[in-house]
């Protein structure tokens, strides 16, 4: 299982998202190709709601 494949699968578990998306945007910085270092996730989940920015982050990051 890849790197992406992973954050993919606990971020799925963890919140039911409606919506999500995880881009390795690894080919972006200064690493070996085909690199799994920097990923950008996008989620969209009601556990989310009425929580400020850091929050989310912080919801995200526990996960991970």
């Amino acid at each position: 299982m890849t790197i992406q494949e992973n954050i993919i699968s606990k971020l799925n578990n963890a919140f039911s998202p409606e919506h999500l998306e995880v881009i390795n945007e690894s080919y972006m910085h200064n690493v070996p190709e085909g690199s799994e270092s920097h990923f950008k996730v996008v989620i969209v989940c009601d556990d989310f709601k009425d929580k400020m920015l850091i929050a989310r982050h912080r919801l995200v990051n526990m996960v991970l």
